[in-house]
């Protein structure tokens, strides 16, 4: 029988890559696996016919094969596909796996704890050889004992709650503790900080960051000038529109997280205050350049961290286990034009 593409309505098998190519399933096996002892002739014969037949190993067979365990998979859980920093994250990670020929599954847990319980289970239950995972606020000791028998774990960006593991993020208290500082060298004393829930490490940090620079500078910290809980676009906004309603209102503000820098353009603008109030955001937002004056940010690098926690990864799955290991990502300040207003 005559084998073309196309023609068989069940997956190509190897037997039918060793009938076209006129060799043994052995030999067709040894080419597939990059294995010594083919002769140049007989390789091309098998390469041709798996591109004819559009053959694709079958990655579980060839492991329970070997006998090993290894699906050649990791799992990536985000917080949402929707943020900009969440998508390079992923870059990052798949840069890395591509270069083990190993594929990366993602999803996105939405801050939810219960979503991200349940598709912790879901990926180890599929036998990813691996988990990176951005946790929410939950407590991760229960999902620890759960994933320590089966696979390792990589906490990326935010550290997890109860529990030590794995971790890489960026160095946020230095990038609260920069941006800060910016504002303090242009003059201000009355800075007004918006930031993310107090129960998520890198808004924690980042406080603390923020807390350290006016000690620093001598300026006794107002409590009323800090703002919690933004999360969103909108709850950014509220927050700047409660620092600009005070009696006296900040001369500068950090928005210490991308949804919250959206929130504060979002009031000064409205109030006509973009060239008179100083603003230093975090990450990079779309189209922040276009604004007058252009919006200075505090940006990480989330496609180092991503590439950084995979590597890390890796080294778990191919035997280390040294002690838990934090891995600090260096931020940087760019000025831009709204964080060098003058106070």
């Amino acid at each position: 029988m005559v084998l073309t593409p196309g023609t068989a309505a069940k997956r190509t098998t190897m037997r039918e890559v060793a009938a076209l190519a006129g060799v043994s399933l052995k030999t067709v096996s040894r080419v597939i696996n990059n294995e010594s002892g083919v002769a140049q002739a007989t390789s091309q014969r098998v390469t041709k016919a798996i591109d004819v037949l559009r053959y694709v190993p079958d990655t579980t067979a060839a492991r329970l094969a070997r006998g090993d365990h290894e699906t050649q998979t990791i799992a990536l859980l985000i917080a949402s596909v929707d943020d900009p920093f969440s998508a390079s994250l992923f870059r990052g990670v798949e840069e890395v796996a591509h270069t083990r020929q190993v594929a990366v599954f993602a999803a996105s847990t939405g801050g939810d704890p219960e979503v991200e319980t349940r598709l912790v289970h879901a990926f180890a239950s599929r036998n990813v050889d691996g988990l990176i995972i951005t946790p929410t606020a939950q407590d991760h000791r229960m999902l620890a004992d759960f994933l320590a028998p089966h696979m390792p774990c990589v906490y990326i960006d935010r550290q997890p709650a109860g529990i030590s593991g794995d971790l890489v993020t960026s160095d946020n208290r230095q990038a609260g503790r920069d941006a800060t500082q910016h504002l303090i060298d242009y003059g201000h004393r009355r800075i007004g900080l918006i930031t993310d829930l107090q129960s998520i490490s890198t808004a924690v940090d980042r406080e603390l960051g923020y807390r350290d620079a006016l000690a620093g500078a001598g300026i006794e910290i107002d409590e009323q000038l800090i703002t919690h809980g933004a999360e969103t676009e909108a709850l950014g906004e509220a927050a700047a529109t409660f620092l600009m309603g005070l009696d006296d209102p900040p001369t500068a503000l950090f928005a210490a997280r991308n949804m919250a820098s959206i929130g504060a353009i979002r009031v000064l603008r409205r109030l006509g205050k973009l060239t008179s109030v100083a603003l230093v955001g975090m990450d990079r937002i779309e189209l922040s350049d276009l604004i007058e004056p252009p919006l200075t940010v505090v940006t990480q690098d989330p496609v180092e961290m991503g590439r950084l926690a995979t590597t890390h990864l890796f080294g778990r799955l191919d035997g280390d286990d040294s002690p838990p290991e934090r891995v600090l990502v260096p931020t940087r300040l760019e000025a831009r034009g709204s964080g060098e207003i003058r106070r």
